[in-house]
């Protein structure tokens, strides 16, 4: 008789064991799918998906870029167009000189760029664009090109070339203040979008890839591990991504990759040379220089854009020469 009355309290016991086990086990959670495994596979985003771009928007903002006027004699002004491919405009006037590497200011208000003004010397020059006034930023510093204004808008990366070398300096936003970057040999130097670091291509370890280093010239780190890597490249507004261009003349093709330089994925499709990306402000679109519609002419690539996974590429201009260096802005 008294096992028979245990046994109801050991059962009890054991069920509530079991029951206390059974709340303490964690639900199963829904992996979030890797974006850059998504692109590779061509696969559609998830559209519930909070931790992925939603690629819907349609584009917005400006793109400024280098636009080959005067097919005879071709002279590379700077130019700028809306996001749809509405609203071309000139900006530079000078045709005495070549313009190359324009970039816009945070605020969308300025234009920055480098002007070839004698052999060897190239100065850094900012426009206000509503005004069209233009201000020369250095003066005789030596052959400098691809400026960039850095986000909080009060400091210029740009590359100063010598016969021996290649190197990233730094000035204020008035051109005062020029100093290199320790460490820092290379070209096409980009800001990350909190200003930490600097992006820029280097041959110092060897073929050309990506490093990034902060702007006093520490924590120098080599990212990516691309064949035949030409230079200009953008990080993405939340700073997770990186595009980028790579492979032999006439079949170069535009890469995404995480901001470490890990999982490296082609975006645009084959048989275009494409190359100099830069991304929206938005992060949902890339806008580049390709030749998809002139293939192997010497002068005769337009500025594209597509979206981030790579879909829904259009053209946006057509030139009689060479459209190139898009860089897009709000």
């Amino acid at each position: 008789m008294q096992k028979m009355k245990k046994r109801p309290s050991f059962l009890i016991w054991i069920l509530g064991l079991i029951v206390i086990f059974a709340c303490n086990i964690p639900a199963a959670s829904t992996p979030t799918p890797d974006l850059l495994a998504t692109l590779s596979a061509a696969t559609p985003l998830p559209v519930d998906s909070p931790s992925q771009n939603q690629f819907t928007n349609e584009p917005t903002g400006k793109i400024v870029f280098v636009c080959q006027l005067f097919k005879a004699q071709a002279s590379n002004q700077i130019c700028i167009i809306n996001a749809d491919g509405s609203g071309f405009q000139r900006l530079t006037t000078d045709n005495t000189r070549q313009h190359y590497y324009p970039s816009l200011s945070p605020d969308g208000k300025n234009l920055i760029y480098a002007a070839f003004r004698e052999p060897n010397i190239y100065e850094i020059y900012e426009m206000d664009i509503a005004s069209g006034i233009v201000t020369q930023l250095t003066d005789r510093l030596g052959n400098l090109n691809g400026p960039e204004i850095s986000p909080d808008g009060s400091t210029v990366a740009f590359k100063l070339s010598t016969a021996s070398s290649n190197q990233i300096w730094l000035m204020n936003r008035d051109g005062t203040n020029p100093r290199p970057v320790p460490n820092a040999f290379g070209w096409d130097p980009t800001w990350s979008p909190d200003g930490a670091f600097i992006l820029f291509a280097s041959d110092m370890q060897g073929p050309i890839q990506l490093y990034r280093v902060k702007p006093d010239g520490s924590e120098l780190l080599k990212i990516s591990d691309l064949p035949a890597i030409r230079g200009r490249s953008d990080w993405s507004p939340d700073g997770q991504f990186i595009v980028t261009y790579s492979g032999a003349p006439w079949n170069r093709d535009v890469y995404i990759m995480n901001s470490d330089g890990s999982n490296a994925r082609m975006l645009t499709p084959t048989g275009g040379n494409s190359q100099g990306p830069s991304i929206s402000p938005d992060g949902q679109w890339v806008a580049f220089t390709s030749y998809y519609d002139n293939y192997r002419v010497d002068n005769g690539c337009e500025i594209y854009i597509m979206r981030v996974d790579g879909s829904d590429v259009r053209r946006l201009t057509s030139n009689d020469y060479c459209d190139y260096q898009p860089r897009w802005g709000p």
